[in-house]
């Protein structure tokens, strides 16, 4: 499963902190995102809608001339895209007003770059579904798209965390992935004290796709270190 067709989604980001438009701009760009503008202001916001036409929208809430609330609303009225909210309020009911005017997620400020980059890839991958093979690794394949392994000529489904620890592996194939990392892709923020979850899920996952999960040769352990995932068959 290829994902950089992703990166060449146009991204509008809006919010009225210079240092945050840069910060977040720079953590794309070093992610592979190309196609990005930005704005400080609703009305500045909602003239780029109309001629830059964004694949995916991130906003702030608290905006000097309105909020992203009604920002929202208006460039669901424009076009059919993802939005993301990232904003300092994080009042479980403002989260709720924001995915009840149909946010596709909500970020509560300060946040890690990589959580960012987690959350966009998985709203585009959701809103842009591509024709993306079948991962071939040596006993079995992964159809993403439908959250299974195939072996055998059996369907065996992924739970959520289980697709989540894969996907960063494949986004990664041949490299070590370590254990924070693939703590953090499963448990967001705070992935701290997750080390013996992450374990029992690594052990789920070779049930699935392992012939023998004892002696792993598409999921191997590098000690000390994490994981790393091996694509293709010998």
């Amino acid at each position: 499963m290829d994902f950089e067709y992703l990166k060449n989604k146009r991204l509008l980001i809006v919010d009225d902190e210079q240092a945050l438009l840069d910060m977040v701009v720079s953590i794309l760009k070093e992610e592979g995102f190309k196609d990005i503008v930005t704005a400080k202001t609703v009305k500045e916001a909602l003239a780029l809608a109309d001629s830059f036409q964004p694949e995916l929208a991130i906003l702030d809430v608290m905006l000097p001339d309105g909020n992203g609330f009604s920002l929202m609303e208006q460039l669901k009225n424009k076009g059919e895209y993802p939005i993301l909210i990232l904003t300092a309020r994080g009042e479980d009911e403002d989260k709720f007003k924001g995915f009840g005017l149909g946010a596709d997620d909500y970020i509560v400020k300060p946040f890690l770059p990589k959580e960012l980059i987690f959350r966009i890839m998985a709203i585009l991958r959701r809103s842009y579904k591509g024709e993306n093979p079948l991962i071939k690794l040596q006993n079995c394949e992964i159809d993403f798209d439908r959250a299974e392994v195939i072996k055998n000529g059996e369907h065996i489904p992924l739970t959520a965390k289980e697709y989540d620890i894969l996907t960063v592996l494949y986004r990664n194939a041949g490299r070590i992935v370590t254990i924070d990392s693939l703590c953090e892709a499963a448990w967001g923020d705070n992935p701290f004290g997750y080390e013996n979850s992450l374990m029992a899920h690594i052990r789920r996952i070779r049930e699935k796709i392992e012939l023998n999960p004892s002696r792993p040769v598409s999921l191997v352990t590098v000690k000390g270190l994490g994981y790393k995932l091996i694509i293709g068959r010998k």
